[in-house]
C-alpha cells in the first residue's frame, strides 16, 4: 500500500482525512496519521482499518525521519513556521511534500534542490491561499486564451458563519485560529496597486479602508486589504497589471468596531501588561483609558472614542463583557492581544449546533477588441457541523487531492511551487464542485475605479 503521511491532525485536518480514508481501498492508501496528542490522530481516524494513528513529537529528529522515510508522500498541516524541517527531511528521503501554507522565502530556497530530485512541494494549495490562486488563474488564462488584457484584479476571502447561525452583533464566529484574527493586518504596512497608482495602508488605518460587494442570496459584505497584494503579480503573470488588489471578507459594520479595538491597543502584541492574571474584563478596558477621578470606564470610553449613544458599537463591546467586573482572563503576563483573544474566544466560539460560512469573491476586468469588461466570480461554502467546517472543507479536500494526483502522476512539474498550473488546478477544481465547492462566475458591466481616466 502507498503510505500517505499526515502530520497534524488539527481542526483542518478532519475534511483531509475522510476524503483520503473513503479514497483508501480505490487507491491503495495506507494513512498515517501523526500528531502530538495520540489521542487527536485516534479520533480523526474513525477505527478505520486503512489509519494508523502515531505520535509524534517533530523537535524529536530521529523518530520524525524514520516516520518520513517510510512515507510515499508527506502532508504537513503543522504551523507554517515548523514546515520547514519536515521539507529538508522530505529532500533529504526523496519524498514529495504537499502543505496549505504560504511559500516562505527558507521553504523557496529549496526550489533547485528539489527539482533537481524531481520532487514536488506543493505550498499554498488550502483555501487562501489554494483555492482563490485556482479559480483565479482558471479565469485568467481562459481571458488570455481569447485575447483579453488583464487590467484589473480583486480577491476577497473570509471565514465567517453561517446565517443561520448568525447570533451575535458582529456577525462574526472563529472557525480558524483566534490569535489569526486578533493579529490580523500587524507586522507590516497593506499595500497594492489601483489604476496604476501604488498605495499603502498601516495598520492603523486598515479597518477604515474598506470595500463593498453583494453576493447573491448571502447579502453585503466589506473587505479590507491584505498585507501585501503585489507579489501576486509576477506569480500570476499581471506585472502590467493597472489594480491588484487582495482582501479579507467581513460582514458590513465589523471592520469600524474593530477599529476601536485597534484604536484603544487591545490588539498590540509587543509587550505584557503587569498582573494581567488579576485582571478583570473592566481593569482591561480601563487600562487603556485615562484617568478620571470621577468618570466611569464606559463614559470614558464613549468620550475617548467618540461613540454615539445609539451607535450599535456600544452594543458591540457591551456584548464582549468589556465592562464586567467579575470576568477575568487569569492570563499571567498577558500581552493586550493574548487577553482580547480570551476575551473573543469565549464570547465568538462556534457553538456545537453552529455551522461556519466561506465566502470567495473574484473581480476580473479586461479589455477585449478595444471594449473594457468585466467577470465577477463568487463562492460561498457552508460547513456542515463543527467537525466538517466550511473551513476544513475549504483548506483540506485541495490538499488531498493534490496528493492523490502527485500520487498518480498527474502533477509532473517539479520544484517549489504554488497551484497556478493547469496540470494543477484544472483536476482538483472539477473534483471540488463535487463537494458543493462551485464558483459562480458572471459577466458584468466593467466598473474599475476609473473607468473615464480622471483622478488618480
Amino acid at each position: 500500500m502507498r503510505n500517505i503521511l499526515i502530520i497534524g491532525a488539527g481542526r483542518s485536518a478532519s475534511s483531509l482525512i475522510k476524503y483520503l480514508l473513503n479514497k483508501s481501498e480505490s487507491e491503495n492508501l495506507k494513512l498515517t496519521i501523526a500528531d502530538l496528542s495520540l489521542e487527536l490522530a485516534q479520533k480523526k481516524t474513525n477505527n478505520h482499518p486503512n489509519a494508523f494513528p502515531i505520535q509524534l513529537d517533530i523537535a524529536n529528529l530521529d523518530q520524525r525521519q524514520k516516520e518520513i522515510q517510510k512515507a510515499d508522500i508527506v502532508i504537513s498541516m503543522l504551523p507554517a513556521h515548523l514546515h520547514i524541517e519536515i521539507a529538508e527531511d522530505c529532500l533529504a528521503f526523496n519524498k514529495h511534500m504537499v502543505t496549505a501554507s504560504y511559500i516562505s522565502p527558507k521553504m523557496q530556497d529549496l526550489d533547485a534542490q528539489a527539482r533537481e530530485k524531481g520532487l514536488i512541494f506543493m505550498n499554498e494549495i488550502g483555501l487562501d491561499p489554494g483555492i482563490d490562486h485556482m479559480s483565479a488563474m482558471k479565469i485568467i488564462d481562459e481571458i488570455r486564451a481569447k485575447g483579453g488584457k488583464m487590467i484589473q484584479f480583486e480577491s476577497f476571502c473570509g471565514g465567517l458563519v453561517a446565517p443561520e447561525s448568525d447570533t451575535n452583533l458582529w456577525n462574526y464566529k472563529f472557525s480558524w485560529n483566534p490569535r489569526n484574527v486578533v493579529l490580523a493586518g500587524q507586522g507590516g504596512v497593506s499595500k497594492f496597486i489601483q489604476e496604476g497608482k501604488y498605495k499603502y495602508i498601516p495598520y492603523n488605518k486598515l479597518f477604515r479602508r474598506t470595500e463593498f460587494m453583494e453576493v447573491e442570496g448571502y447579502g453585503r459584505f466589506e473587505g479590507y486589504a491584505n498585507r501585501d497584494s503585489l507579489k501576486y503579480r509576477s506569480i500570476y503573470g499581471l506585472d502590467d497589471i493597472l489594480t491588484m488588489y487582495r482582501g479579507t471578507l467581513r460582514r458590513v459594520g465589523y471592520s469600524k468596531a474593530w477599529d476601536m479595538l485597534v484604536q484603544l491597543g487591545m490588539t498590540d502584541d509587543t509587550y505584557s501588561m503587569e498582573n494581567s492574571e488579576n485582571m478583570s474584563y473592566r481593569d482591561f478596558t480601563n487600562s487603556f483609558l485615562p484617568y478620571h477621578p470621577s468618570d466611569s470606564v464606559e463614559l470614558k470610553l464613549r468620550h475617548y472614542l467618540k461613540i454615539d449613544q445609539d451607535d450599535v458599537i456600544w452594543d458591540k463591546f457591551e456584548e464582549l463583557d468589556l465592562f464586567d467586573s467579575t470576568k477575568k482572563a487569569g492570563i499571567k503576563n498577558a500581552t493586550p492581544a493574548q487577553y482580547l483573544e480570551h476575551i473573543l474566544a469565549e464570547k465568538w466560539a462556534l457553538q456545537p449546533e453552529d455551522k461556519d460560512m466561506i465566502v470567495m469573491y473574484h473581480k476580473f476586468g479586461y479589455e477585449l477588441n478595444g471594449q473594457k469588461k468585466q467577470i465577477d466570480s463568487s463562492m460561498v461554502c457552508l460547513g456542515d457541523d463543527q467537525t466538517f467546517t466550511a473551513m476544513a472543507k475549504t483548506v483540506g479536500l485541495p490538499v488531498a487531492i493534490a496528493t492523490i494526483q502527485i500520487l498518480n502522476g498527474n502533477i509532473k512539474t517539479p520544484g517549489v511551487q504554488l497551484p497556478i498550473n493547469k496540470e494543477v488546478y484544472k483536476p482538483i477544481l472539477k473534483e471540488l464542485e463535487t463537494f458543493g465547492v462551485i464558483f459562480n462566475d458572471k459577466e458584468v458591466p466593467y466598473m474599475g475605479y476609473n473607468p473615464n481616466n480622471v483622478g488618480s
